[in-house]
């Protein structure tokens, strides 16, 4: 588990560099009811109530949402050098990197 998710936290890192990446709860649902997001990520520290609104968000949009098991805040934050527990991938390659990563981790 601890080799994928470093996998994982080097997706995001590369996709922050590439300019792929919406930090935060507000800038996530923009990017979901904009329709720039392909997958909504939280560390696994994040409030219930942060999941439970991102999540109304996604499932209207049809967009994933995946939270990481085991993956706190700091960790995220570290992987993509800014504070956030919540982002979005706005990029189909990357996002769909990150979900086979993830799926093969389960």
């Amino acid at each position: 588990m601890k080799k994928v998710n470093n996998k994982l936290l080097t997706l995001l890192g590369f996709a922050a560099k590439a300019g792929k990446l919406s930090y935060g709860m507000d800038m996530s649902q923009l990017a979901v009811k904009t329709g720039k997001s392909f997958l909504v990520i939280a560390a696994c520290d994040v409030s219930e109530k942060s999941k439970k609104e991102i999540t109304f968000h996604t499932n209207n949009k049809s967009v994933p949402f995946i939270v990481l098991d085991g993956v706190n805040i700091e960790t995220v934050s570290k992987a993509v050098g800014r504070k956030c527990g919540i982002l979005s991938v706005n990029d189909k390659s990357f996002a769909e990197a990150i979900r086979g990563g993830y799926a093969n981790d389960q």
